[in-house]
């Protein structure tokens, strides 16, 4: 029988006052829909069975603790809300499903919540909570819900061990070398899994060149297996043992932060760049041959013992990657490598669980469809493929092109993974729900693709080290950026829901504060990103970091804007290609560089101005009046960048054309633009510096500076004054020209 559990709500009627233009959709949405009812004082019973699992007991938790937060109190009279969290499978429900049915019983109001498997009814049961917290209880209405995309995933690289890393560098990147420890805390996990129940994730992919080394134990191979976990300084130049810890340690933990996930609904999987033997070279007989039979023999093993120590693992990924060059791989292609080793393995792994489910999924990064298939045959379990979707910058148009080359190949049988990168954005709290709703909408449907997992290389999302003065424990990246991650998963299960929910979560958050005005300015501020990526495009991390306008190997200056080309299928004009146009009088289709610089500017310029009434605003919370602040400090810093890229956009533009007539008045008006340029990066650097450390070691993007690449912008104007005409050489630019689209 289902156990009833007891506990209390109290809330205080009251009426919350709007302000300011409703001028986005959000604010209109915020003025019509988001002022709430109270929930009415009395009694609170929460019924669930007794044996449901995990996911449901973590929704039980989570309106208890929405409940306890706002001081309600316990009672047992006839007016009782009751809400039932109950589990109703059936062959024609979809996976994560649940309705919510209301209705009344005389005096009492009767919430019911069931789902198609625990995951579902935990779902629902995480929307009463959430009613609770934003006070919208009795709103609540009869309603239904499935899963837009089933599988909606976190890429996490994960920096496990100094010698086990997430992904190789020259140098120990900062938010790898300080989130080591946390990647063995079991309150991190439970800190960051619960934000990923709470948004709707429901799959994290761990990522490691070679973790076999620090999650299980060979018998074959018993040397490989590493005891503590070590880090490193700056530039690895001193070694740190920052946790003790035996080899059954480690497999006791990874096992409880699988446990962990499952009762929240989160699917575990491994994925590897191969070939990087790391510490298992030179031990039990392992060489540095890639292909001799030993070295085959020891990854074999580890993916075996992998899927047999921890039987909570939903799947392994794989790459035909990095360190497979053709040359090594005569004898034994890479295909035929990996299948005698991950795909061996895991027939080893599964032979004696008939009824595990477990799934491969290969990508398709430097290799092909038809080699996979051919070797990958006899593999005893579902074969995924994986894609790199917005190569590596998911922040630029909602549509990437991509795709579309090998949506042929995919179909019901073959689907792909979305490998959706972000290497945009490290340091900000970005927050715009159109952009992500059109985004969300235009992945293909469910016959090619199977789900999508997010995430960057040239970051870590452990716990934030880029903040300054941080209030006792760094918060998880999720966290601090709770509203983006909120966006994303919510709006892949349900890319319909109303943007009044997140208004609604705003204003939660940040009791006092306009929520419609601070919402519609946040809005405003990321859509610096989005817009200049469009327009000055490098396809990989290591060929453009927005943030600080720079590749790896240095500063991108107004030369290379001039020489740039734009996002392929964004269908923007780069700045040859509108000269052209414009000499010739014959414009091609498309947005011009200006019209991209006006909406920069235009955007920026809302948000900047919405900001001081904003700071006027006393958030009554404590706990969320600093978070608060930094909210409007992160505004205003992607404000401030958003005008410098439309000046600078400008500026080149204007050299452009001076390049071409040699008219002095464009080269003064071209001087004039990047001298604005430069008071904006000042700008930018100061709001960047008020909140964040400087210098940061990136995984992919390098050593960055803000503050001290001032001088690079400053460099800038000296190259405008110093240009001469004819600089450019068209022909030049379209030889040397790469599919990344502009020159290197």
């Amino acid at each position: 029988m289902a156990q009833a559990i007891r506990f209390p709500i109290h809330v205080r009627k009251g009426v919350r006052r709007m302000h300011g233009p409703a001028r986005h959709v959000f604010a209109v949405l915020y003025a019509l829909l988001l002022a709430p009812p109270a929930a009415p004082a009395g009694d609170f019973e929460l019924v669930c069975d007794p044996a449901a699992g995990g996911p449901v007991r973590f929704a039980g938790e989570e309106i208890r603790r929405e409940a306890e937060a706002r001081g309600m109190s316990l009672g047992d009279d006839a007016g009782a809300t009751r809400i039932v969290l109950a589990v109703k499978k059936t062959d024609s429900a979809a996976a994560q499903s649940y309705s919510i049915r209301v209705r009344n019983e005389g005096a009492r109001r009767v919430v019911t919540v069931r789902g198609a498997d625990e995951t579902g009814t935990m779902y629902g049961g995480l929307d009463i909570a959430e009613a609770i917290r934003t006070g919208t209880l009795d709103a609540l209405k009869d309603s239904d819900h499935t899963p837009h995309i089933k599988q909606r995933g976190i890429k996490f690289n994960i920096p496990l061990d100094v010698r086990t890393p997430t992904y190789t560098e020259r140098e120990w990147p900062d938010s790898a070398r300080l989130n080591v420890a946390e990647m063995w805390s079991e309150d991190f996990w439970r800190e960051t899994f619960d934000d990923m129940a709470r948004h709707r994730y429901n799959v994290i992919t761990l990522w490691s060149m070679n973790p076999f080394p620090s999650i299980v134990k060979l018998p074959e191979f018993p040397s490989v297996a590493l005891e503590d976990v070590h880090s490193a300084s700056a530039e690895k130049k001193e070694i740190l043992v920052v946790k003790r810890m035996t080899m059954d340690d480690k497999i006791r933990f990874w096992r409880a932060v699988m446990q962990m996930a499952k009762d929240r609904g989160i699917d575990v999987y491994w994925f590897t760049w191969n070939v990087f033997l790391g510490p298992a070279e030179g031990k039990d007989g392992i060489s540095g041959d890639k292909t001799a039979l030993r070295t085959m023999e020891y990854y074999r093993a580890s993916v075996r013992e992998t899927i047999k120590t921890y039987p909570l693992l939903a799947g392994l990924g794989i790459t035909a990657g990095e360190l497979m060059p053709e040359k090594e791989f005569r004898e034994v292609s890479k295909e035929q490598w990996l299948w005698r080793t991950y795909g061996e393995g895991i027939r080893d792994g599964l032979k004696d669980t008939a009824d595990r489910k477990f799934r491969l999924i290969h990508r398709f990064h430097m290799t092909g469809m038809s080699d996979i298939r051919a070797e990958f045959a006899g593999l005893p379990c579902p074969l995924e493929f994986s894609f790199k979707y917005a190569v590596a910058h998911m922040y630029s148009i909602p549509n990437p092109p991509f795709i579309q080359r090998a949506l042929p190949q995919l179909g019901p049988r073959s689907r792909s993974w979305l490998t959706i990168r972000n290497d945009d954005i490290h340091s900000f709290r970005w927050a715009d729900v159109d952009y992500a709703r059109a985004f969300v909408k235009a992945i293909p449907g469910e016959d090619k693709i199977a789900g999508f997992y997010m995430g960057p290389d040239g970051y870590h999302w452990g716990r934030d080290f880029l903040t300054k003065n941080p209030d006792g424990p760094r918060q998880t990246v999720m966290h601090k950026m709770w509203l983006c991650f909120a966006l994303w998963g919510r709006l892949a299960y349900d890319p319909d829901l109303p943007a009044a929910t997140f208004a609604r979560l705003v204003a939660a958050r940040f009791p006092g504060a306009d929520a419609g005005r601070l919402v519609a300015a946040w809005t405003d501020a990321s859509k610096t990103f989005p817009y200049i990526t469009r327009f000055f495009w490098g396809d990989i991390d290591v060929k453009w970091f927005p943030e600080a306008c720079r590749k790896r190997e240095g500063f991108y200056t107004v030369r290379h804007f001039m020489e740039g080309g734009t996002m392929p299928g964004a269908g923007v004009l780069n700045i040859i290609e509108w000269r052209t146009g414009l000499f010739s009088k014959q414009m091609p289709h498309g947005v011009t560089p200006l019209e991209i610089a006006a909406t920069l500017e235009a955007n920026a310029g809302r948000a900047l101005h919405a900001l001081p009434e904003l700071r006027r605003a006393t958030v009554t919370r404590t706990s969320s009046a600093k978070e608060y602040a930094a909210t409007l400090n992160d505004i205003e810093a992607m404000s401030h960048l958003g005008l410098y890229y439309a000046a600078k956009i400008r500026g080149a533009c204007d050299l452009a054309l001076f390049d071409k007539t040699g008219d002095a008045k464009q080269q003064a008006s071209a001087v004039q633009q990047l001298e604005a340029a430069l008071n904006h990066w000042k700008n930018y650097a100061a709001a960047y510096t008020r909140q964040y450390v400087q210098p940061v070691r990136f995984n992919r993007a390098g050593l960055v500076d803000i503050p001290k690449q001032t001088e690079d912008v400053a460099a800038d104007v000296q190259m405008a004054r110093d240009w001469r005409p004819g600089t450019i050489d068209e022909a030049q630019i379209r030889r040397s020209g790469t599919e990344a689209g502009f020159r290197q």
